[in-house]
């Protein structure tokens, strides 16, 4: 199995694989300030809900690594800028606020500990690096869960990339995936390009492909197709952010796809950790949606595909939950009524995502 690595924590800096460059060209930069990491997370050098948390994490910590601090209150000063920076990069998904919460939490235990700043450094950084290492875990035992829930045979549908590309792990719903795969199930997956930034057709196909899962790469437009052709068994996808009531905002395009499966009778899955889930909301419709470049829609790799108009960019939409069969979580498996259910798997795991930003 070929497992791709986004993101790592090095002396030197943060080491991401460029993924705007894929799957044509393989280059990692390193990053050593927060403000370059915020701007790599901004411009999509890396995505995906978990990673872009492990990213957020790493940014915190690099920004604490590298201050110019004297003492403990002008770290303490510095440390809201440092979050301000990070916390503006990209609204929907709530990872990247989970982690920006959590280092905020760690300082603060650390605060009240001990005023060395070398100390603290170092704490801030090993907890950056416990993010990354909980999003791998996490990531096994989403995919051993949802695994049970694919069929033994025939083919499965997903959305955008929800790969180790995007998480640091060895992905959420290609998790799924590689799990059942390994486990001897005969999956043959198909991939919708995800228009317009071509995450199916740039990262998961790469990744199914460099994995040796057998795949089929579809436009979006003939997901209707071979929904009603009557062979697919499944549908899995990531999220950016869950809601209370299990409303879930995933990139553009997966709404459509769980309305279809709805008429022809496909389970629809969800596959995301608990760090995704935002109980503080009650439904989808107070999820923000991030609105992208016009650019990114009327250009390709700086070609321009369309006229001189005006071209809308939502970069994520929200499923209803009564489209979606099942939540696979690092937790357990939720189902509805989510209102309990996703409140359970979060009180397990000890901890509530972060509030809506």
């Amino acid at each position: 199995m070929y497992v791709a690595k986004p993101i790592e924590w090095t002396d030197e800096g943060v080491v991401m694989l460029d993924q705007r460059l894929l799957p044509t060209e393989e280059v990692s930069y390193t990053f050593t300030t927060y403000q370059d990491v915020a701007k790599a997370i901004k411009d999509m050098v890396i995505r995906g809900a978990p990673a872009i948390g492990v990213a957020a994490a790493m940014g915190v910590a690099i920004g604490v690594q590298k201050s110019s601090a004297k003492s403990l209150q002008e770290l303490q000063q510095e440390f809201p800028v440092i979050l301000d920076a990070l916390a503006k990069t990209r609204p929907t998904a709530v990872d990247l606020f989970w982690a920006l919460d959590r280092m905020k939490r760690r300082l603060a235990e650390l605060s009240a500990q001990t005023a060395d700043l070398a100390q603290i450094k170092t704490a801030l950084i090993a907890e950056a690096k416990a993010v990354h290492l909980e999003k791998r875990a996490s990531d096994e035992a989403i995919g051993r869960f949802g695994a049970e829930f694919m069929p033994h045979n025939g083919r499965v549908m997903t959305q955008c990339n929800a790969g180790a590309l995007a998480t640091g792990g060895i992905g959420t719903a290609l998790g799924v995936i590689q799990i059942a795969v390994e486990r001897g199930k005969k999956l043959h997956i198909l991939v919708p390009e995800t228009r317009p930034y071509l995450q199916g057709a740039r990262l998961t196909a790469w990744e199914l492909h460099r994995s040796n899962i057998p795949l089929t790469l579809i436009t979006d437009n003939m997901v209707g197709h071979f929904l009603k052709q009557g062979n697919v068994g499944a549908i899995v996808t990531g999220a950016d952010r869950i809601a209370a009531n299990g409303d879930t905002a995933n990139k553009i395009g997966t709404y459509q796809i769980a309305v279809l499966a709805r008429e022809h009778n496909v389970p629809f899955y969800i596959a995301a950790p608990v760090s995704t889930f935002d109980l503080s909301i009650a439904s989808g419709e107070q999820i923000p949606i991030e609105e992208r470049s016009s650019a990114e829609v009327t250009e390709f790799k700086g070609i321009r595909i369309a006229p001189d108009v005006h071209a809308a960019h939502p970069a994520f939409d929200v499923t209803p939950n009564r489209y979606i069969t099942a939540i696979f979580t690092e937790q357990g498996v939720a189902k509805a009524p989510y209102n309990e259910s996703l409140k359970a798997l979060a009180d397990k795991a000890g901890t509530h995502a972060a509030a809506s930003r």
